[in-house]
């Protein structure tokens, strides 16, 4: 009677250990963000697929993820912490706050940007100091693409020929 007891007791151990869904999901789509297969891990054949275009298709990911003030996840997403993330994930070190960020590499002008190049910017109330970057996906009809996170409306893509940009642009900085 005893064993019996035993066995009934681990049966019924063993077959409620299954976790529920919702933590399930939650561990399933933790903060860990995967990059699309390189061609070129896959197959022998060179690509023209830049480090800049990996960095870019990471940091596309977040688009529509909500703004967190020193967030660097799927659940919340600061701009500095977006571009650190995103280089990050392609082994470039940079520091993780935009005004140090745009100590880094190197300052070029505007009309030579190109993909995977950083603008940085001096908005709201403290306009005497950088506060904010954006990573370059496109220049398109003479209008520069950048993803980026703002307190609104969270990582987003605008152009930098949108007055609030322009006017609160500062410099652009190449670290590739």
């Amino acid at each position: 009677m005893y064993r019996i007891l035993i066995i009934l007791v681990l049966i019924i151990s063993f077959s409620s250990c299954k976790s529920s869904k919702r933590v399930k999901n939650k561990n399933t789509s933790s903060t860990r963000i995967t990059t699309k297969k390189r061609k070129s891990e896959s197959t022998n054949t060179p690509t023209n697929y830049t480090k800049a275009d990996y960095i870019i298709d990471y940091a596309k990911q977040f688009k529509g993820v909500r703004y967190k003030w020193g967030g660097t996840t799927k659940y919340g997403m600061d701009c500095s912490g977006l571009v650190y993330e995103s280089f990050k994930s392609n082994n470039v070190s940079l520091p993780r706050i935009s005004r140090d960020m745009a100590k880094k590499g190197h300052k070029i002008q505007l009309k030579k940007v190109i993909k995977g190049d950083l603008l940085f910017f001096k908005t709201g109330n403290r306009r005497n100091s950088i506060n904010h970057v954006g990573l370059i996906i496109d220049i398109k009809n003479n209008d520069i693409k950048f993803i980026h996170a703002t307190t609104s409306k969270g990582v987003i893509i605008s152009g930098l020929n949108e007055a609030y940009w322009l006017k609160a642009f500062h410099e652009a900085r190449r670290i590739l």
